[in-house]
């Protein structure tokens, strides 16, 4: 699977969340296995563990029904929600480009079945995956409920770069990014939440700047940019935080 098949399948990846519930065949799963020795990381030095599960390993009234899920455990360490999301988000589209349907899960977590940390290493977050029981993809982007390029940028002449990154998933649709600088350095950030959202998506808000760093990525390298991302802390606009800062070079 390239980068640019990656790419691609962002203009109509969507969340699923009715399966049919029959498992995947072993080669689909084992291809899977393969994929996540590749992910790239945001934070090498950030130890981190893939573990694919079966419904009755996973507790949540709210877990969406699905034949399989993929739970990410990590050290908690600086960085690592963000990178959780930039890795997690390159499985979710490897996923969708396979026309296997997915879905990110911010509430649910392994039972008592399944250990919550392992081997130092702590739960954070799930997809559920499977066989879609209606369609995998949306048919156009007009299907997208985002907000606008000038609602999460300031930045001129970046359509075409952030486009993509417009259209990245996010807790509750919250869309809480914003991208300041200019078209060789980009700052992320990302809108503080007051005390009842920061309860509820503070974590996930978090993982969300790691899914749109991932789409920025993708977009960058199809435009023959490399990016260069550093998680260390800048100046952001008022009321927001920051996440990363984002050098692009030819």
């Amino acid at each position: 699977m390239t980068n640019s098949e990656l790419y691609k399948v962002i203009f109509k990846r969507k969340s699923v969340r009715k399966y049919d519930l029959t498992p995947l065949a072993q080669e689909k799963l084992e291809m899977l296995q393969a994929f996540l020795k590749t992910v790239k990381r945001l934070e090498e030095g950030i130890r981190t563990e893939f573990l694919i599960q079966t419904a009755d390993e996973v507790s949540s009234v709210f877990a969406v029904k699905a034949p399989h899920y993929i739970t990410f455990y990590s050290e908690s360490k600086a960085g690592y929600l963000i990178n959780a999301g930039f890795i997690m988000q390159q499985v979710d589209l490897f996923l969708s480009a396979n026309n296997i349907g997915s879905c990110w899960l911010g509430v649910a977590k392994p039972n008592k079945n399944v250990p919550q940390a392992k081997d130092g290493l702590q739960y954070v977050i799930m997809l559920a995956f499977g066989n879609a029981s209606g369609a995998v993809h949306r048919e156009s982007t007009q299907q997208f409920r985002r907000k606008s390029l000038a609602e999460i940028t300031s930045i001129e002449g970046a359509e075409q770069l952030l486009e993509p990154v417009r259209l990245a998933p996010s807790a509750g649709n919250s869309q809480t990014w914003f991208f300041t600088g200019d078209t060789r350095e980009i700052i992320v950030s990302r809108k503080k939440a007051g005390i009842i959202k920061a309860q509820l998506y503070g974590k996930m808000n978090h993982i969300d700047s790691g899914i749109a760093l991932c789409h920025l990525w993708l977009s960058a390298e199809q435009q023959g940019k490399k990016a260069d991302i550093d998680l260390t802390g800048q100046k952001v606009p008022q009321g927001y935080e920051f996440m990363a800062k984002v050098r692009l070079e030819d």
